[in-house]
C-alpha cells in the first residue's frame, strides 16, 4: 500500500490525512510544524495522554471541549484545579472522562510549572530531546525512540503521569521535534523549511 493519498488538490499527502475529514487540516497547518509555546506544547502532551487507548479522532473531535473544559491548558490554571474541579470534568460529556487522565492533567501541570520555574520554560526543556535528523527511522515506521524514551523517563522522574514512550514519539510528531512527513508528502518540505528557520528554544 501506497504511503500516500491524493489530496483535494490532486496532491501526495501522508495517507493516515484521508483517514478522516478533520484530519486534513490538521496534518496540512499542524502536524510536524515546529511548536515553541508552552502552552500548546503542554496542550498536546496532555491531548495524547487522554488519546491513550483511544483514537487520535476521538481526540481531534473533542478539542475544542477540551480547551474550554482546561481553560485552553493554560498551566497556571489547571496547576490550582480543586476536587470542585475535578468532579465539573468528571460530569463533561465533551471531554474523555477517565479519572486518573483527569487527575495527570492536573498533577501534570503543577510538574511543569515547577519545571518552568527550574528551566525558564517547558519548550526549552524538551527541545533539548531533539534527535539528530540523520539517524531518524524511516518516516511513520516506529512508535518510540531513543529520544523518545529518554523523555519520558526524565518527565516520570519528575512526576510527570500518562507520559509513556509512545506517548511521548507522538508528541515529538506532533510539535515538530522531528519531520515524520512521508517523503512524497506535499507538507515535508513546508515543515523541513519551518524547522530550519525554527530558533530553538535555550539556544541563546
Amino acid at each position: 500500500m501506497s504511503a500516500t493519498i491524493a489530496g483535494p488538490d490532486g496532491r501526495l499527502r501522508c495517507r493516515w490525512c484521508g483517514a478522516a475529514p478533520e484530519f486534513l487540516a490538521y496534518h496540512d497547518t499542524e502536524w510536524g510544524f515546529p511548536v515553541d509555546d508552552d502552552h500548546r506544547l503542554f496542550e498536546k502532551l496532555s491531548l495524547e495522554g487522554f488519546q491513550s487507548g483511544l483514537s487520535w479522532r476521538t481526540i481531534l473531535a473533542k478539542r475544542r471541549n477540551f480547551r474550554t473544559a482546561f481553560h485552553d491548558f493554560d498551566i497556571d490554571r489547571v496547576a490550582r484545579f480543586n476536587q470542585r474541579d475535578l468532579e465539573r470534568l468528571l460530569g463533561d460529556e465533551g471531554i474523555v472522562r477517565h479519572r486518573g487522565k483527569i487527575e495527570a492533567v492536573v498533577n501534570n501541570a503543577r510538574r511543569a510549572r515547577e519545571l518552568i520555574a527550574r528551566e525558564g520554560s517547558l519548550a526549552a526543556f524538551v527541545w533539548r530531546y531533539e534527535p539528530d535528523s540523520r539517524q531518524l527511522a524511516e518516516p511513520q515506521t516506529v512508535s518510540t525512540s531513543a529520544e523518545s524514551i529518554a523523555l519520558s523517563k526524565d518527565l516520570k522522574k519528575l512526576g510527570w503521569k500518562f507520559v509513556g514512550p509512545t506517548t511521548v514519539y507522538a508528541f515529538m510528531q506532533a510539535m515538530g521535534l522531528i519531520n515524520d512527513h512521508v517523503p512524497d508528502c506535499v507538507v515535508r518540505t513546508k515543515v523541513e523549511r519551518a524547522r530550519n528557520s525554527f530558533r530553538r528554544p535555550g539556544c541563546g
